[in-house]
């Protein structure tokens, strides 16, 4: 969950990247609150609202026609089809198996893992990475060390990176 939060933070404007997603990608984020984190039906549907008002200029649309072109694994056509739709740079995710290169290369999109794609961002945006981070901290009420450690279990080079960058 804190890494989703600090995904999302650093898509507030002032933005570092630009989120996009489906109506169905976002009920599979709902399904797995629920399933997978032991969230209750109505807040894992409160981040789900959240998530469409402050940024509703995420919503992919009109990707639909092009699923059934994709030949990344079935279960994750769609989100393929809808990076194609929004002329998106990248995907994230961790199931990078889903996106075997060949699909993907001809629709010159790239496949980041959270942790590439956060130490992308850190190499343009060190300063509003840190800031955001510290308010992140501040609003779960934890010191920054604590919401690193807590972040090292999922995206652990992403972490090693912003430490060793502060080192003088």
């Amino acid at each position: 969950m804190p890494l989703a939060d600090t995904l999302l933070r650093l898509a507030e404007p002032p933005a570092l990247y630009e989120p996009r997603w489906t109506d169905e990608i976002l009920a599979e984020v709902t399904r797995a609150l629920v399933v997978r984190f032991g969230r209750t039906p109505e807040n894992a549907r409160y981040r789900e609202m959240a998530m469409r008002e402050f940024f509703p200029d995420a919503l992919v649309t009109d990707y639909e026609p092009l699923i059934e072109s994709m030949t990344n694994d079935p279960k994750d056509r769609h989100v393929l089809a809808a990076a194609v739709a929004c002329r998106a740079d990248c995907v994230v995710t961790f199931n990078s198996k889903h996106f075997p290169r060949s699909p993907r290369d001809a629709h010159g999109i790239a496949i980041m893992g959270p942790s590439a794609f956060l130490k992308q961002l850190l190499a343009t945006g060190r300063g509003a990475i840190e800031e955001r981070l510290c308010d992140q901290a501040r609003a779960i009420g934890m010191s920054r060390n604590d919401l690193l450690g807590h972040l090292d279990r999922s995206i652990p080079n992403f972490v090693s990176s912003f430490r060793d960058e502060a080192q003088p």
